[in-house]
């Protein structure tokens, strides 16, 4: 039996001179561990003048992770935290109970044009921390653990492995690694407790005899031991964990019940109804735009 359960391959979906590739959630794998949502944002290059504008959206119940490759990105939240991450950093903004961001390319970025790639993922929060307070933590890449294994270069981003920790908080056990991997280099998997998965964002692998490519997600089957072998220069992403239970998704809401998914569409309705003046949801210091339910009216962008 391969070591490889599924191979997944990312939907690519064009944003106005700006490409995602949606990998997770997928109908036969909707979470990998706790991972219950994988991007890759571009590769895109933007003139001067343009970039990226994703006006204040709600969440819940979940924790996003931004990684960038290239490029920057302005974060604002209702936290009153206002960040711009930079490639090898982290953003981690937990959501609980509930907190609006927007995202956004920067000044001096837009004004003199920029590339901008990376990966964004969304993390479900255990059952009993779906409801803390929201938070925001960032970590500079020189605080994260980098090493070589087999030729390749690893950084861990979040959680444990290879016997290196992450200092980046998590609140389930979880691995996220970015690897850059040279042709002719190989690794094993890491040890880690439920499921396991490689993306590769550019170039080549062999894993499990199976030869996976770029825009595609390979998941291991549970315990299977595997390992990675670069056919091309590589660049990939680790991710995984201990499986913390289903979640019903919709829009940017993630919880154990459908029902907490419905009050939070409400309070976001509300929340717009109410002029973000003492309602469920705020507006992050310095935006007023958002991005209504789908299906809403949507008064569009002011900028």
């Amino acid at each position: 039996m391969s070591a490889v359960e599924m191979i997944i391959s990312g939907r690519k979906k064009d944003l106005g001179g700006f490409s995602v590739a949606r990998v997770l959630p997928y109908a036969k794998r909707r979470r990998v561990g706790p991972f219950v949502f994988f991007d890759e944002m571009g590769p895109a290059e933007f003139a001067p003048g343009q970039g990226v504008d994703v006006r204040p959206h709600p969440h819940i119940g979940l924790a996003t992770v931004t990684y960038l490759f290239d490029g920057e990105m302005d974060h604002a939240d209702t936290l009153g935290v206002q960040k711009t991450i930079l490639p090898g950093a982290v953003n981690l903004m937990t959501a609980g109970r509930g907190i609006a961001h927007s995202e956004r390319t920067g000044p001096d970025a837009r004004a003199n044009g920029h590339k901008l790639h990376g990966i964004q993922v969304w993390i479900a929060l255990p059952t009993q921390d779906e409801e803390i307070e929201p938070a925001f933590a960032h970590h500079g890449a020189d605080e994260l653990p980098q090493f070589d294994l087999g030729g390749a270069t690893l950084r861990l981003i979040l959680g444990s492995a290879y016997g290196k920790a992450s200092p980046v908080k998590v609140r389930s056990p979880m691995v996220y690694i970015h690897a850059e991997a040279p042709a002719g280099s190989a690794f094993d998997l890491p040890q880690a407790a439920g499921d396991l998965a490689v993306y590769v964002v550019s170039g080549a692998i062999e894993t499990g005899g199976e030869p996976i490519g770029a825009g595609r997600m390979a998941v291991f089957n549970p315990g299977e031991a595997a390992t990675i072998r670069a056919r091309q220069d590589s660049r990939l992403m680790l991710l995984g964990g201990a499986d913390i239970g289903p979640r019903s998704m919709e829009w940017n809401f993630v919880s154990t019940t459908q029902a907490r998914i419905e009050k939070a569409k409400a309070d976001w309705r509300a929340s717009i109804d109410g002029g973000w003046k003492n309602t469920p949801f705020a507006m992050p210091p310095g935006e007023d735009e958002y991005i209504p339910l789908p299906g809403d009216p949507d008064p569009g962008p002011k900028r």
